[in-house]
């Protein structure tokens, strides 16, 4: 039995308490955390052939190895969060490799195709910085300890990530015509997919445990403010075209379509003229996956097949 009850452990972590061991967890503290790392790993995890698949289009051996090297960071920060599964009780060997491809919980945005580099470097300029703003949250306000010393390794080379995709974002902008146009049609795609990804608007939020708990503390909305903020002045810097504007009246972020709305995958477009759909259809978009996710699930788990038959035959030899 734990120590407290929901309502003691609840006042208490928002009293500054900070949860060390499962022996202290209420099982509705352990299954919002187990919630929150498992969509944590699936996205580190998912991210890595993700970019892999695209780092075949960088323009130089340098700027592979630079992919790569972003590469081999998130497949560490998934290990690690998988690893604080584990110390609730979760099977790691599960998690990655006994679940079915719909079974993972990353977001929409890294069942998509990365076509080019510019479609690359923008999604480590986009979903990377989705990734710090939901981390940086977690790591200021969480109450689970492990996670919060975690997160200093993984939130320093986010940060590299990050920037990898902000220089070249403005490389390809600075260099103009086709480069340009493949760095904008990129950004026409993945803004309001990234929008997307912070989840049901506050209004309509279901399950508030996270908050309650205080594993993170910043609302939807909010955290979706937060990336805006600095998404949307690095857009007009580089002369590229968002979705939403500065609104000073009321002091935030506004979309200029109507959220949330209808996604052509084949074509990578939004549907704008179409209206606003209901989050229900969303859920089921969310829920059927997208277009990659099978291969890249696949490319994951088939690791584990090869390493055991290239250890069979060695030992062999």
């Amino acid at each position: 039995m734990p120590p407290f009850t929901d309502e003691e452990l609840i006042q208490k972590v928002q009293d500054g308490y900070m949860i060390e061991s499962v022996e202290e967890m209420t099982e509705g503290y352990r299954k919002a955390l187990r919630v929150q790392l498992t969509v944590q790993a699936d996205t580190e995890l998912m991210s890595a052939p993700a970019y892999w698949m695209a780092a075949r289009y960088a323009p130089s051996t340098n700027t592979q190895v630079s992919a790569h090297a972003i590469i081999q960071d998130e497949l560490a920060h998934a290990n690690i969060a998988y690893r604080l599964l584990e110390d609730i009780g979760e099977s790691k060997e599960h998690l990655i490799y006994g679940r079915q491809p719909h079974e993972f919980k990353h977001p929409y945005g890294f069942d998509q195709p990365l076509d080019n580099w510019a479609e690359l470097v923008v999604a480590t300029g986009f979903f990377d910085r989705a990734g710090i703003t939901l981390l940086s949250d977690v790591h200021e306000n969480t109450s689970y300890g492990p996670l919060k010393r975690a997160l200093v390794k993984i939130g320093m080379e986010e940060t590299f990530h990050l920037r990898h995709g902000e220089v070249w974002m403005r490389r390809l902008s600075k260099a103009g015509g086709d480069a340009k146009a493949m760095v904008q049609t990129a950004v026409d795609w993945m803004f309001p997919m990234t929008i997307e990804w912070f989840g049901l608007p506050d209004d309509m939020k279901r399950h508030t445990g996270q908050l309650d708990y205080k594993l993170k503390g910043l609302t939807n909305d909010q955290l979706r403010q937060v990336w805006m903020s600095s998404t949307v002045p690095l857009c007009e810097q580089l002369g590229l075209n968002t979705p939403a504007h500065f609104d000073a009246e009321k002091g935030e972020y506004v979309l200029d379509y109507p959220f949330p709305c209808q996604y052509d995958e084949e074509e990578k477009r939004w549907m704008f003229d179409e209206g606003e759909i209901s989050w229900d259809t969303v859920f089921a978009r969310w829920k059927n996956r997208g277009p990659m996710n099978e291969i890249y699930v696949e490319s994951v788990q088939r690791s584990r097949s090869d390493v055991s038959r290239w250890l069979k035959k060695n030992s062999a030899a």
